[in-house]
């Protein structure tokens, strides 16, 4: 299909790499809507999403309501919502980790409809958090689905649909994996609009990537070695695993599984060096756990021998 006049919804980093893409692939961005601006950083101040700072760069139109619902809480910036859409006039709109659902009003003003570009093999991992589910389950693989979106929360059809290999990857490396390939997969969709297959999603396999605490991030350590290593990857870089030690909350950047050893209780520190801090966890394959980034309240992610410059560890202290 020649150039599209696309309206696009998305807040954070995955969401603008798929924006940069489309507008590279030659189309016409007529309007951008993201989340309202947030307090971020040690001063709080007012910061614009990765998005908007994307669209105000190029000099697309932007819209922030908190709502698109006109008979919702904002009922006032719904209406400014809508009278941007229907100025704008769209062929299609996509959607990626917008934060609003959208109410029917919307799916129906495109030409096109919305395309919705999510970050897992739906029907598996609809929600809010897909990326640090798979990793926290630990699944083999993962990847993109382009969805034409209906009502509901990720059930509409399948367009198009990639798998990639999760490997031993964090949930950042993993997020700029999946947002490079969200982009290419957004382009090839709207390359081909009007001849995509719909597929409906199974039935079987649905499950719910709910959004992650921070209370979350606190290692349980009776869980098996394997389960906190994954928690490790899964949590890194938001919120960032973490455990109490000596009065500290200390938090566990990179860690893999070992050998434990001769038992000893969930949580204790079996042996220290500078190339880690073996933990005993949950006796299950008697595995321990290797922690070698760390950080401190207040301090900066270093690896274990640095850490243990400024933190003198020893066997026998117990986290959690």
């Amino acid at each position: 299909m020649s150039r599209l006049k696309v309206a696009f919804a998305g807040t954070p980093e995955f969401a603008r790499v798929a924006l940069e893409a489309i507008a590279a692939a030659g189309h016409e961005v007529v309007l951008v809507l993201s989340q309202p601006d947030r307090p971020a950083g040690r001063g709080m101040k007012l910061q614009a999403s990765p998005v908007k700072q994307c669209a105000v760069a190029n000099g697309w139109p932007v819209a922030q309501p908190r709502s698109l619902r006109l008979d919702g809480k904002y009922p006032d910036e719904a209406v400014i919502g809508r009278d941007a859409l229907q100025k704008a006039a769209p062929d299609v709109m996509v959607v990626a980790a917008y934060g609003l659902i959208l109410p029917q009003w919307v799916l129906d003003l495109p030409t096109h409809g919305c395309l919705n570009i999510h970050a897992s093999l739906l029907p598996r991992w609809r929600g809010a958090a897909p990326i640090h589910r798979a990793i926290e389950a630990g699944d083999a693989e993962t990847g993109i689905t382009i969805m034409q979106m209906d009502a509901g929360l990720d059930t509409g059809d399948m367009l198009l649909r990639e798998a990639v290999d999760i490997g031993s990857d964090n949930t950042a490396r993993l997020h700029d994996r999946l947002a490079a390939l969200g982009g290419r997969m957004i382009v090839e969709a709207l390359a081909n609009l009007g001849g995509l297959t719909r597929t409906p999603q199974p039935a079987e396999g649905v499950t719910y990537a709910n959004k992650v605490e921070k209370h979350e991030a606190q290692i349980d350590w009776t869980q098996p070695a394997e389960a906190i290593v994954r928690r490790v990857r899964a949590f890194d870089p938001f919120p960032g695993a973490n455990s109490p030690l000596d009065g500290e909350t200390v938090k566990l950047w990179t860690a893999h599984a070992v050998p434990a050893g001769a038992p000893a209780a969930p949580g204790t520190i079996l042996a220290v060096s500078d190339t880690g801090v073996a933990v005993a966890a949950g006796h299950a394959g008697n595995a321990g756990v290797m922690l070698t980034e760390l950080q401190r309240p207040g301090g900066k992610r270093l690896p274990v021998a640095d850490f243990l410059r400024g933190f003198d560890l020893k066997p026998g202290q117990v986290f959690g």
